[in-house]
């Protein structure tokens, strides 16, 4: 199985970082190919341009990232995503990723009753988070913003369907401990 590690931290002593560690670790050790795109070191602009935005209703892109990321995606079939929950949600960087690089005629089309997904070969989807607030926090009171968009809206919209989401909530209140149990609880 290929797999297509996509990570949003700018912070290289995160606990994201350490459990994008965590990740890489596990699939050399398992000797399972994959790529990763670290967005805040290939300087990813998540926002568009006038001259890229022009392009959109054909589904073509002046960033060369974009293709690059979109090559990935064609040949994986496991996606795993790691980025902190800011402010109950993505962080903007993951959202400029979707809005980018999930383009009309690559990701979706658009059918009579909404989109109509074309990653029907990505396998799976694993999301690993962190989070200030507890997860029930965010679930009960927050809106549950990754749940109930990011992964039953966005991700299953573009033809998505086994999607696992993990979250270290609670991040700064944590031992050492917590977090040692967190790494290790990590199914992929």
């Amino acid at each position: 199985m290929d797999t297509l590690i996509i990570y949003a931290h700018p912070y290289d002593k995160s606990f994201n970082h350490a459990i994008l560690e965590n990740v890489e670790g596990t699939l050399m050790q398992s000797q399972e190919r994959f790529n990763l795109v670290d967005l805040y070191k290939d300087h990813f602009n998540p926002a568009y341009t006038s001259e890229e935005l022009a392009l959109f209703k054909d589904g073509k892109t002046t960033d060369p990232l974009v293709e690059q990321y979109q090559k990935f995606l064609t040949s994986t079939n496991h996606v795993i995503f790691i980025f902190p929950i800011w402010w109950n949600d993505t962080p903007a960087i993951i959202k400029g990723f979707i809005d980018k690089v999930m383009k009309k005629k690559f990701a979706y089309e658009v059918g009579k009753t909404g989109l109509i997904g074309h990653l029907t070969h990505i396998e799976k989807v694993t999301i690993l988070t962190t989070s200030t607030s507890p997860t029930w926090y965010l679930r009960l009171f927050c809106g549950d913003a990754i749940k109930r968009v990011f992964i039953n809206a966005t991700l299953k919209q573009l033809g998505i369907k086994h999607i696992t989401w993990h979250n270290m909530g609670n991040i700064d209140n944590s031992t050492a401990q917590n977090r040692h149990d967190f790494l290790n609880n990590i199914n992929l």
